[in-house]
């Protein structure tokens, strides 16, 4: 089995989903959108492979936000067509906080400004534990999604949707993927700033996620699993 996922910058990467997906026996081919050179400018030119060649397409998170063009550049258009067109051929794809946004607006939802940003490890309110568990998750967002027509919620907090299904896809608002070298790569590259501004301490939030390692690789491990046994319908 062959999956393709959709790296849209070079701080994150398929994490403990990737090596799920590896232990269920998917072979991963990893596409970066943006290279490092262009972290700060990633309006790039990118060609995006046809999802028909595939049987799973994961799309990742980003630092940047899917409405905002002036920045990211055409390149969104292409990735909207790959998920919409993977969605319209009956290939499961699972969508990671910037990937769920794309893979909302590609549906003919929409994603806005969320009323507050969300920095940190929290629990969310669940429709199907086993499918997706309360958490703790890590939160990086600063948008939220607004759901395309049939689309189901599954989970939700005070801020917005964090988990939705569509068909055989399936978008969460949080990290699963999250490693600690994944953390300190975002913290390096603008997310000390930033989650300075929003009153989060980067050195206790190291230290959280040091702590909470084991419950996130369970907590991955549960979600890609339920992703696939539930929603994909693959089996091992």
């Amino acid at each position: 089995m062959r999956a393709l996922v959709v790296q849209h910058d070079h701080t994150t990467e398929p994490g403990l989903v990737g090596a799920r997906l590896v232990e269920r026996g998917y072979d991963l081919e990893v596409v970066t959108v943006v290279p490092e050179h262009r972290h700060l400018t990633p309006d790039v030119a990118f060609g995006f492979p046809d999802p028909a060649d595939w049987d799973l397409v994961v799309s990742l998170g980003a630092p940047w936000s899917v409405y905002d063009e002036t920045a990211i550049g055409s390149w969104i258009g292409g990735e909207l067509a790959l998920l919409r067109k993977a969605h319209h051929l009956d290939i499961p794809v699972l969508g990671v906080c910037f990937g769920a946004q794309a893979l909302t607006t590609a549906l003919g939802g929409s994603v806005e400004p969320s009323p507050r940003p969300e920095i940190g490890w929290t629990e969310i309110d669940t429709d199907d534990p086993s499918l997706v568990g309360p958490g703790p998750w890590m939160q990086w967002h600063y948008d939220r999604c607004v759901l395309p027509p049939g689309a189901e919620e599954l989970a939700r907090n005070e801020v917005g949707v964090q988990a939705f299904r569509v068909g055989r896809s399936l978008g969460v608002q949080f990290h699963p993927e999250i490693t600690l070298w994944m953390l300190c790569g975002w913290l390096a590259n603008g997310g000390e700033q930033q989650a300075l501004r929003h009153g989060v301490d980067p050195g206790q939030l190291l230290a959280r996620s040091s702590d909470l390692e084991p419950a996130a690789r369970a907590n991955a491990r549960n979600l890609v699993d339920g992703f696939l046994d539930q929603v994909a319908g693959a089996t091992d």
